[in-house]
């Protein structure tokens, strides 16, 4: 495994890559501040591993073969909003079938939809007896719930349904709103998807 002090040696640096890490840790930072005082040695790790995860995002963000463009002021992904959430074909039965037939694996990305804007997850446990799996961030989805639970969908990975998640993209009914900034996780999560084949995740390449 390559040692961290070494992983970024002979990679060449620009301008642009510059202005993602400068984004990513200010946007980072600012999140840190805003954790419990309790929680210092959590905090410590978390700014111990930043350096790392935010050149890793950078090096991704700007390597990824995806159709979204990079807002390098901000650090995030761009493309252009729909009137409203992209829900079309996205039934309880559409959904159901394409979870149900796809050879799931770990680590595939998988959309959540939420009141007003969709999420990036990423599949990590599988339990093929029940018919679930289990999300990184939401926990488990079953066929018998119609893979909902609490206030979050599940959706089936389109290019549509992707490209308005990595983006940050919000309505308010049909109103759009400024898109929310994704965290470093959630950057990381759309370099791994794979726009030839959403059934297949795609690695991360340092």
């Amino acid at each position: 495994m390559t040692e961290q002090v070494s992983l970024w040696q002979n990679k060449p640096q620009s301008a642009e890559f510059a202005e993602l890490c400068s984004a990513l840790y200010e946007r980072e930072l600012k999140v840190l501040s805003q954790q419990p005082c309790g929680q210092v040695e959590s905090l410590q790790n978390r700014l111990k591993s930043l350096p790392y995860y935010v050149k890793l995002t950078a090096h991704s963000m700007m390597q990824v073969q995806t159709p979204l463009e990079i807002d390098f002021q901000n650090a995030s992904w761009s493309t252009k909003q729909s009137s409203q959430m992209p829900l079309t074909g996205q039934d309880a039965q559409s959904v159901a079938s394409w979870y149900l037939e796809t050879k799931l694996q770990h680590g595939l990305v998988v959309p959540v939809a939420t009141e007003d804007h969709i999420e990036l997850d990423c599949i990590d446990r599988i339990d093929k007896g029940k018919d679930r799996f289990r999300t990184n961030a939401n926990g488990w989805f079953t066929q018998e719930d119609g893979f909902v639970h609490s206030q979050v969908k599940l959706l089936k990975p389109t290019k549509r349904v992707m490209m308005a998640a990595c983006a940050g993209h919000v309505w308010h009914g049909k109103k759009k709103l400024d898109p929310l900034l994704p965290s470093l996780r959630e950057l990381l999560l759309s370099c791994t998807i794979n726009w030839q084949n959403l059934k297949r995740p795609s690695t991360i390449h340092s």
